[in-house]
Formats: C-alpha cells, sequence, structure tokens
C-alpha cells in the first residue's frame, strides 16, 4: 500500500457532509407500548450520533467527492485545498494533480473509517493521539492568527532598519568590461582571446580615456564585451544588493556617484565602473515590509505570554532541572 498522505493531519479540518445513517430497530425486552403503525412511520428511530445529512449539492455546486457515507462538494473541496500548504496547492493546480490529491485523501478517510469501524479511536492510547493532533492543530492556528494580528511598534521598526538600512539600498550604474582568458562571458567573432594581463592593461587604457574626456556610453558601445549593456552605453538600470557579484558589488556601493573606478576584477573580467545615483529607501517606504518580517517574533512574544498564564509546572526530579 502507497504512503497515505499523513501531511493532511496537520492541517486545519474542514467539514465533509456525511448521508444519514440507516436508522437500525433497536431489541427491547417485555412487551411494547401500543402504536399505530402510521405514528410509527411518522417517527423513525434515528441513532443520537448520526450526523445530520449534507446538501445533496446542486447543478452549480455538485458532489464531486465521496468515501462511504462522507461526501465534500466542488466548493468545500476548492475551499480544502485552498486551505492546504503552498506545495500542496500548486500540486492541485493541474487536473491531474488535483485527482491525485482528492485520491490521497480518500485513501486517508477511508483509512480513517475502517478504524473506527474496528473501535480504535475508543482505545486511551489513540484516544491521546488524537487530542495531540487536535491540539497541534489548534495551536499552529493560533500562532498563525497571532502573526496575522501582530503590530510591532514604530520603535522597533525603527530599530531593525537602522540595523539592516544597508539592505534597502540601491543604485544606477553603468560599466564596460573586458574579458579575460577562463571569462563566463563568451568572446565576440574574431575577437583576440586576451590574457589577464593584458585585459588588465586594456582596462587601464579606457580609464585613460575617460579620465582625458572620452564619453562613457561611446566607449562602451565600442569596447565593452558586455554585448547586453554595452549597446546601451553600459546602462545597468538600478539594483540592489544581491544582484551583482560580490567583487563588482563592493565598488558599486562604496565608489562615489560620478566617479569611475579602477579597473574592478570579477570572474567575468575587468569592469570600468561608474555609479550615476545611490540611494537608500525611507523607513516609511519599507515600513510594512519590515512590519511582515518582525511580526512571527511580535507572536513568539505573545506565546511566552501565554505560557505565563497557563502556570505551567514540569518535574525536575523526573525531567531533570533546567
Amino acid at each position: 500500500m502507497r504512503t497515505l498522505f499523513l501531511p493532511l493531519l496537520a492541517v486545519p479540518a474542514l467539514t465533509f457532509g456525511q448521508s444519514a445513517a440507516t436508522p437500525k430497530a433497536s431489541a427491547q425486552a417485555g412487551p411494547k407500548p401500543a402504536a399505530s403503525k402510521a405514528a410509527t412511520a411518522a417517527k423513525p428511530k434515528t441513532s443520537p450520533s448520526a450526523a445530520t445529512p449534507a446538501p445533496a449539492g446542486s447543478a452549480a455546486d455538485p458532489v464531486v467527492f465521496t468515501v462511504g457515507a462522507e461526501t465534500m462538494t466542488k466548493s468545500q473541496f476548492d475551499k480544502f485545498v485552498a486551505a492546504m500548504p503552498e506545495q500542496v496547492r500548486t500540486q492541485a493546480a493541474t487536473p491531474a494533480g488535483k485527482r491525485d490529491l482528492a485520491d490521497k485523501i480518500a485513501e486517508l478517510k477511508a483509512m480513517a473509517q475502517e478504524a473506527k469501524r474496528r473501535k480504535l479511536d475508543e482505545t486511551p492510547e489513540i484516544k491521546q493521539q488524537i487530542a495531540i493532533n487536535e491540539q497541534q492543530v489548534l495551536a499552529s492556528n493560533l500562532f498563525q492568527s497571532l502573526v496575522k494580528s501582530a503590530k510591532p511598534s514604530p520603535d522597533a521598526v525603527q530599530k531593525y532598519y537602522s540595523e539592516h538600512q544597508t539592505e534597502y539600498e540601491t543604485a544606477t550604474a553603468r560599466h564596460i568590461l573586458i574579458r579575460f582568458q577562463g571569462s563566463r562571458v563568451p568572446l565576440k567573432p574574431q575577437q583576440k582571446d586576451l590574457t589577464d594581463a593584458e585585459a588588465l592593461a586594456k582596462a587601464q587604457e579606457l580609464k585613460k580615456k575617460l579620465a582625458g574626456g572620452a564619453d562613457f556610453a561611446e566607449l562602451a558601445k565600442a569596447e565593452s564585451d558586455d554585448t547586453g549593456s554595452g549597446a546601451n552605453g553600459g546602462d545597468l538600470g538600478t539594483f540592489g544588493r544581491g544582484r551583482m557579484v560580490p567583487q563588482f558589488e563592493q565598488v558599486v556601493f562604496t565608489l562615489p556617484p560620478g566617479e569611475v573606478s579602477e579597473p574592478a576584477k570579477t570572474p567575468f573580467g575587468y569592469h570600468l565602473i561608474q555609479v550615476q545615483e545611490r540611494k537608500a529607501k525611507t523607513v516609511d517606504e519599507v515600513r510594512a515590509e519590515i512590519e511582515q518580517k518582525l511580526a512571527p517574533e511580535e507572536a513568539r512574544k505573545q506565546v511566552e505570554e501565554i505560557r505565563k498564564k497557563a502556570n505551567i509546572q514540569l518535574s525536575d526530579e523526573y525531567f531533570g532541572a533546567k
């Protein structure tokens, strides 16, 4: 038998429809009270535990899933999928994936139904497991609720921004690349494969031309081995940290705007870099992003308060001193 879809146990359960159980006549000792057949038919006996029948579905919302006495309409199944983790939702995005998911759920439900028929859910050990699973689901959903409602203080947001301000820096820059042997950049047609020393010498020569008044954009179009940016005068647009290789980024975020760098070596070759503008987003511009990052931490603080109120006591004799 294939592996059951156990991760489903970790998500909030949705209501499954159940068809009514067939009433069973109860055996009684001694004479029965008189009653007409009509009266008996008017008041059918049902088990106290029988579930209320689920709607049979409709043309707009048909039943699409049945396991024994349990049913699901299309809208119920869609809501069930929407409550799943992202990986499962992605799987169910295709018809084949949705059927596979439904098949796994069906097997899980069928096994659970059989376990109940065998009264496994009435054993003390399994009752305890069921209770723990229920508590896990409740605790998980409470934490997610705390995260959603968490509101970090303005001071906490400002502190985080001050400590991570460089993460919100952006730069607008352009460059001229001179490749060397082994570069990740392919050779141009009929181009000589320069050695490291030859590439450095050429980059230094171009640096002198720029210092003498040569136009950066025109020189990039004529000489840069980065053909993509070269066609645009070396323009790389605006980017943040983590977008470029470390050696390049180091220059971009330290070089004074307007200046042309010395040849900077990366795995691609030697670069002449000019930063046209560098700025950082303000705390107000990134406040929502920071609040989202701090929300789990705020939620954990609330969890600690919940723990304190719960008056938790553990035996040091049994568990050992903390």
